[in-house]
């Protein structure tokens, strides 16, 4: 997993960079068994020798396999540029996390399949979630 930013490792003091670094203390004290790293920009994320120029201790290895964005903002518009741009594998997002209830935004140009991915999450969603 990598937490993306505009800044790698330190480099600014912006709330946006900051919050990104908060971010990998409190999931690193919570869950140190995942593999995380952060913040850093999207290349870096995606390609090590990228991430090893600027950080040689980083413990993510090959390209990150999860990018957490800064805000709802930078997370739509790389969902959009991904999603028209890759011609590979199936998009599925975005998530919505933190709400009592299972939710689900689906739009309208989803493919049947990917509703039903959608549909099968929110089951099994509902039925772990204590009522």
């Amino acid at each position: 997993m990598a937490l993306l930013s505009h800044s790698n490792f330190g480099s600014s003091k912006s709330v946006a960079a900051c919050k990104m670094r908060q971010t990998l203390e409190l999931v690193r004290e919570r869950a140190p068994e995942l593999m995380i790293d952060g913040e850093m920009h999207g290349d870096a994320a995606l390609v090590e020798s990228i991430r090893n120029d600027r950080m040689p201790d980083s413990p993510l290895k090959g390209a990150a396999n999860i990018l957490i964005m800064p805000n709802v903002e930078a997370a739509r518009i790389s969902y959009n540029l991904l999603r028209v741009s890759s011609s590979e594998g199936v998009t599925v997002g975005p998530v919505l996390m933190g709400v009592a209830k299972p939710v689900h935004v689906l739009t309208r140009s989803l493919l049947f399949a990917v509703s039903l991915i959608w549909v099968a999450l929110a089951v099994v969603e509902a039925q772990t979630q204590p009522l």
